[in-house]
């Protein structure tokens, strides 16, 4: 399972030179790096893998975010998604994309997130994030 995990991250790490993907850390008390390819003008599908864990407790997340409001400097979204791992369950996002620099490629972002399962928890992250923009 977690040879399975790493490999399909690192399939997509490697797609990201060829099409316009964007990369993200996000810090909070369960930190993740995520993955992403906007799909149509809307759509943010992103998986995320739990850092600062032992590789025996990592968490993997798939969320299917829906861009609410887009202007040049930001996106709002709203999302639903799962969490198989710690905290298991379902994930409920609500965040804020910022790119306040004139190439539009890296930028910040904050989320806050619930996840309901078995134990049910609120997150708040905060972090960076790149496109990889077409020229």
């Amino acid at each position: 399972m977690k040879k399975l995990i790493l490999l399909a991250f690192f399939g997509l790490i490697s797609t990201v030179s060829f099409a316009q993907w964007t990369v993200s850390y996000h810090q909070s008390n369960l930190p993740f790096l995520g993955v992403n390819k906007q799909l149509g003008e809307r759509w943010l599908p992103e998986f995320r893998v739990g850092t600062d864990q032992y590789f025996s407790d990592i968490s993997i997340e798939l969320d299917a975010n829906y861009i609410l409001k887009k202007t040049d400097r930001f996106e709002f979204y709203g999302g639903l998604g799962g969490r198989a791992g710690g905290f298991t369950g379902l994930v409920i996002p609500v965040g804020l994309n910022i790119y306040p620099f004139e190439q539009k490629d890296f930028g910040f972002h904050i989320e806050a997130a619930g996840i309901v399962g078995e134990q049910s928890i609120f997150r708040g992250s905060f972090g960076i994030r790149y496109r990889f923009l077409k020229d």
